[in-house]
């Protein structure tokens, strides 16, 4: 009798179970999707930051700017993830100017010095890496003084030597390089170099070399043209520069025109001007009407960008009197580029090789800052004709009424905007061939994604070896991927078992609903 009454419960036992498994089966997972879905959410907590900074010094012909970096130290190899904290303008103008005073360099440095120390911890100092490249007014120092040249860099070394920053080197770079890394620099804040892809597209397609930016950079003594020529062969070996980046081959063209920066092209003009002028009065175009300055023929010959015009004058000073006129100034000013002489299928000026540009262009420096001064960076005014016109009043209006316009300008600075409103016109159209199509492909860049674009970021990049030759691991998911994603597929492996325990207990209902 008692073996009957187990063997019946141990029956009764197995019907409940095989009645019921998929039930219990279900709400084990449920409970485990739960206690899934709450250790994500509060263990995978993003880490605490940890950050590395760098420091870069850019020493121009006029001025030196102090920028500091910073990137997550566990992602420095992705793209686009170092981005500008601070700027500091060095008060005073370029290092190649201290050559009478080299001593003063510490002070005028040290100021900007000490708002590195106070934005980054202090902690991390002796790990920042600290670099300074000098462009073009070293390199034209150097040409005319060599040993003033290294007089002035190794006081600057000496000065960024002394502070508590990990100080990996001050050099005169070159015109290439400087080219070269203003290109990388806006391609990386860009997102050019590596194909955006998320977690479902796992194989994207590689973009081709032209998604890339060309890079338009003008300074005080020199301007940068540098791009990715479109099916052209590069035919001067010297403009062609091989990159490998992030698993992709870049043939790049770039060239560095000396002399031809802003206020050396102006010298050079006021040079060549002054040989016709008579009795020491230069009737100039490029200055508004009622403008007067007297320049001293010594200063006017004193850089070695207008020695081709140097000639004896008769007077030791001249007076310039500005006449205001955009047309006049801008045929003054297409002398200065010599294009009756091109050994290559093409050439910008002077000789100088130079594909033609197709694409996209990002123009920034003394490019931005002139034409956003002048107010033509917007869209409203992406025709050549709209700007030509907008340019031809501003240098049509008068002296008087220009300062009254603009108060707060120094005039140093004010009365060159018509000067390099115009030259800069006339460097796009006459000296890079631009025409009215391929201008609307020039975009203005003062920063990117809150950092400055210019030759800076990229040197710090390079000299880091931040950007690496082949493609990165592809980046984890971000904390909030993550939890969303957990979260997202395990309600619908709830929805999936409710719906499962529904169909098993009631079938007849489900295949009622079929029929």
């Amino acid at each position: 009798m008692f073996s009957l009454l187990l063997w019946v419960l141990d029956s009764e036992v197995k019907i409940f179970c095989s009645r019921n498994i998929l039930a219990i089966l279900g709400f084990s997972c449920i409970i485990a999707v739960i206690a899934l879905i709450a250790v994500g959410l509060t263990q995978n907590k993003p880490l605490p930051e940890n950050v590395n900074y760098g420091i870069v010094l850019d020493a121009g012909s006029t001025h030196t700017s102090l920028y500091i970096y910073k990137w997550p130290a566990e992602k420095q190899n992705d793209t686009g993830v170092v981005h500008q904290v601070e700027e500091c303008k060095v008060k005073g103008p370029g290092i190649s100017k201290y050559v009478q005073n080299v001593n003063e360099l510490h002070n005028v440095l040290n100021e900007c010095m000490e708002r590195a120390r106070d934005v980054i911890p202090r902690l991390q100092h002796q790990g920042t890496p600290v670099y300074l490249g000098a462009t073009a007014g070293m390199r034209l120092l150097r040409m005319e003084n060599e040993q003033l040249a290294d007089r002035v860099m190794t006081v600057v070394m000496k000065c960024l030597s002394n502070q508590p920053f990990d100080f990996r080197g001050a050099r005169i770079i070159t015109g290439q390089e400087e080219g070269a890394y203003g290109w990388i620099t806006i391609n990386y804040l860009l997102g050019k170099f590596v194909q955006k892809s998320s977690w479902l597209n796992l194989n994207p397609q590689e973009g081709n070399g032209q998604e890339t930016y060309g890079a338009l950079d003008l300074g005080g003594a020199s301007t940068q043209i540098t791009f990715v020529p479109q099916n052209q062969t590069i035919e001067s070996p010297a403009n062609a520069l091989q990159f490998r980046l992030y698993g992709k081959d870049y043939s790049v063209y770039t060239h560095s025109f000396l002399c031809y920066g802003k206020d050396q092209a102006l010298w050079q003009k006021l040079a060549k001007d002054i040989q016709v002028a008579s009795n020491g009065i230069l009737r100039d175009p490029c200055f508004h009407a009622g403008y007067q300055k007297v320049v001293n023929v010594s200063d006017l010959y004193k850089t070695p960008c207008t020695k081709k015009f140097e000639k004896t004058l008769p007077f030791h000073q001249f007076e310039i009197q500005g006449i205001g006129d955009y047309q006049q100034c801008q045929q003054s000013i297409s002398e200065l580029f010599n294009t009756s002489y091109c050994p290559y299928s093409r050439c910008a000026f002077d000789g100088i090789f130079l594909p033609e540009v197709r694409g996209n262009f990002g123009a920034f420096s003394a490019f931005y800052f002139v034409m956003n001064f002048l107010n033509l960076t917007s869209e409203k005014v992406s025709s050549q004709e709209k700007v030509i016109e907008m340019m031809g009043n501003f240098c049509s209006k008068s002296w008087e009424e220009i300062k009254k316009s603009f108060a707060g300008v120094k005039e140093k600075y004010l009365s060159e905007y018509c000067f390099s409103g115009t030259y800069i016109l006339s460097l796009f159209r006459q000296g890079y061939h631009f025409t009215a199509n391929s201008w609307e492909h020039i975009h203005f860049m003062g920063k990117i994604q809150g950092s400055d674009a210019g030759w800076t970021l990229g040197y710090m990049l390079n000299l880091t070896n931040m950007i690496p030759a082949e493609t990165p691991a592809s980046r984890p998911l971000s904390h909030f991927t993550y939890v969303f994603l957990m979260v997202f597929f395990s309600l619908i492996l709830i929805a999936g078992i409710i719906t499962g325990l529904f169909i098993f207990h009631k079938p007849s209902y489900f295949w009622k609903e079929m029929v």
